[in-house]
Order: C-alpha cells, then sequence, then structure tokens
C-alpha cells in the first residue's frame, strides 16, 4: 500500500500561527503514535512529503529533523527513514530487592524481566561483563566509607537482544575478594544472595535518580536514537550495622523502563 495513502497524513492549516515544518512534524508524529506507521515501516520520502503538502525540500528537511530529534525515526543512508523500533519496557519496581526473590535464586534484572519478557516471546541477558579490582573515584569512595580498594562489576544488560541498561557495582574489596562476588557468574540470587551468605544481612537500599541526556559513549553502548534520554540512578545497600556494601552506578535508556513504586501512606 503507497506511504500517503488517504488519511495517513493531513493538509497544512494556512491559519495557523504554528510554523509549516512543525505542522508536518506533528501530523507525522500524530500518525506514528496512533500506529498508522508502525515500528520499522518505513516513512514518506522527502520527494512524496514535498508533493504532498506543496512546499520546499528544505521545509520538509527540518520536519524530519524535529521527529528525528525526538528518537521517533532512525535514518538509513541510502534506503530511507524508518519508524524505530521501541524496546520492550521493563517495569522497575520498588520491591525488585525483596530477600523473597534472593531465595528464590534470582538476581535483581532477571527476576523483574522474566514474566514480562515471557508474555512477549523475549529474553533478558546479561553481556559484556567486566570484573577488576581498581581505586574507586571520590564520589564512590565515599558513598562506601573510604576503602582504598574496590572491586568492580560492569555489565550491560539486554532485552531481546536490544540493549537497555548498564551498570556498575562497587564492593569494597575485603568484602569482595576471593569470594564468589569475584567470579562472573556469582550463583544463584546474585551478588546480595551471597554477602547474606557472608554474613552482611541487608537491611535498605538508598536510591537516588534522575533523567537527563546521554553521553556519546552511553549512546554507543546502549544504540539510542538521537533524542532519547538516559535514567541514571545510584544505589547503595547498607547492612543492619549501616555499613555501606555496594554502590551500583546505573544508566538506563528512558525509553525502556516505566518506573513503578508502592510507597505506604503512614
Amino acid at each position: 500500500m503507497p506511504p500517503l495513502r488517504s488519511g495517513v497524513l493531513g493538509a497544512l492549516d494556512p491559519t495557523s500561527d504554528r510554523a509549516v515544518f512543525r505542522q508536518i512534524a506533528d501530523q507525522v508524529r500524530e500518525a506514528i503514535d496512533k500506529g498508522r506507521f508502525k515500528e520499522g515501516d518505513k516513512l514518506p520520502s522527502e520527494t512524496e512529503l514535498v508533493e504532498h503538502y506543496g512546499v520546499s525540500r528544505m521545509t520538509v528537511r527540518n520536519s524530519l529533523s524535529v521527529f528525528q530529534g525526538e528518537g521517533l525515526v532512525v535514518s538509513e543512508h541510502g534506503k530511507g527513514v524508518f519508524v524505530r523500533p521501541r524496546p520492550l519496557v521493563r517495569r522497575l519496581a520498588s520491591d525488585r530487592f525483596a530477600r523473597r526473590h534472593r531465595e528464590q535464586g534470582k538476581a535483581a534484572f532477571t527476576g523483574e524481566t522474566e514474566a514480562e519478557a515471557e508474555a512477549a516471546g523475549s529474553r533478558p541477558e546479561v553481556d559484556s561483563l567486566e570484573i577488576k579490582e581498581e581505586r574507586p573515584t571520590r564520589d564512590m569512595a565515599t558513598r562506601l566509607g573510604g576503602p582504598r580498594r574496590v572491586l568492580a562489576r560492569r555489565r550491560r544488560y539486554l532485552l531481546d537482544g536490544r540493549p537497555v541498561e548498564f551498570a556498575a557495582s562497587y564492593l569494597p574489596l575485603d568484602l569482595a575478594r576471593n569470594t564468589p562476588i569475584a567470579q562472573p557468574n556469582p550463583g544463584p540470587g546474585g551478588i546480595y544472595a551471597r554477602l547474606e551468605e557472608l554474613g552482611h544481612q541487608l537491611d535498605h537500599f538508598n536510591e537516588e535518580l534522575r533523567a537527563r541526556m546521554p553521553t556519546p559513549d552511553e549512546t554507543k553502548t546502549l544504540r539510542m536514537a538521537s533524542g532519547i534520554p538516559v535514567i541514571h540512578l545510584i544505589r547503595t545497600a547498607y547492612d543492619t550495622q549501616g555499613r555501606a556494601l555496594e554502590v551500583c552506578d546505573i544508566v538506563m535508556a528512558a525509553d525502556a523502563y516505566v518506573l513503578s513504586y508502592q510507597l505506604p501512606a503512614t
């Protein structure tokens, strides 16, 4: 079926004070939001849009730059502009570190994504794992109570083969060296289960969260289109004595997450 079939895109409003290129961008965005153009569909070419709206090629290019900047589309050289596939949304629930998940042998990422991924025919996985001993940054040292050396665990998380998050965990070296935590696979329940087996009872987690635009390296690591922000979350895990056991620095593709919290009313 031709891209500009009847009803997919409308006409310009000559009485509007909104710039013509923004009117075109509004219409294309609405067509994407309403499913007239679906994920992976090729958008009308510049020539088709010029003919449809009766405007200059530069006006069309200006409109294309608007929703390219919003991350709605991807451009493939020599092929055209396509509606960007959206990643499976992962729900970031407030109980994701509950002890019951560890007792079931589930690390936080795997446990949270299992049900949603299974329903979507997808699968969660981890790649780009790096484990090393290093000096912490000043910020990490402060958060962890001043250790001179830490064990760093860096990894990237995928859903259906698509990067959605990367994270770096930092633990005081005296807690983690020569333990399963220093191994690529720390075992069922992840590093928190191993910490508790080592006698460090987890008491609570503090999280700091903000949204921002990604750095060039983050865009590359998460393979994100331009215009997509990230969620930057720093989590600190404490034991019952108030000692910081781990700091996890996480960057997530914002369009791949819904933050879901249950908060007491008292």
